[in-house]
């Protein structure tokens, strides 16, 4: 008998993540690989593949109609805050491909997760190079407390990385 392990659901159940609304999201690498560079004086260096990373996170605004906030990539991860500004009059589309929600933060990350996979691999010329864990950890910010914490952790994240729970060693 062959036994399929059920992915525990993440997102809240009937929440609308095309909404306009500040989300923290944290994108962690397969196994928690070191790709995008060190922590050197509390401070992250970028590697080839973390200049890419950040080079597509920073043209998500060209791409999608969303807003950055506070963003650090760390060796094995990426934690940001990301904004779905309020749209008048937006007309909400039905899912198209992969039951994925145009305007939604899963759209989003899917495709900062395709193209950061598709040019790492182009880079260093291996078609078959797995980056990214499968899923990702969302929060949605809702008050200017919470969004100040979450703010301050993302800024200080080089500075904790020792006790940093990503950090794998």
């Amino acid at each position: 008998m062959i036994i399929i392990k059920q992915r525990k659901p993440n997102r809240l159940k009937n929440f609308d993540y095309s909404s306009s609304g500040y989300y923290f999201v944290t994108i962690c690498t397969k196994d928690r690989q070191e790709y995008f560079g060190n922590i050197i004086d509390n401070e992250m260096n970028l590697n080839d593949y973390g200049k890419i990373i950040d080079n597509i996170f920073k043209s998500l605004p060209i791409h999608h109609c969303i807003n950055l906030d506070i963003y650090q990539i760390m060796p094995n991860h990426i934690h940001f805050i990301l904004i779905i500004p309020y749209r008048r009059g937006f007309a909400r589309k039905t899912p198209t491909f992969g039951n994925v929600t145009p305007g939604s933060l899963s759209c989003v990350i899917r495709s900062f997760k395709s193209e950061t996979t598709k040019q790492i691999r182009r880079f260093i010329h291996q078609p078959q190079f797995i980056i990214w864990q499968r899923n990702y950890y969302d929060h949605i910010i809702h008050n200017e407390y919470s969004l100040f914490r979450i703010r301050k952790y993302i800024k200080n994240n080089p500075r904790n990385w020792e006790d940093d729970r990503n950090n794998i060693k």
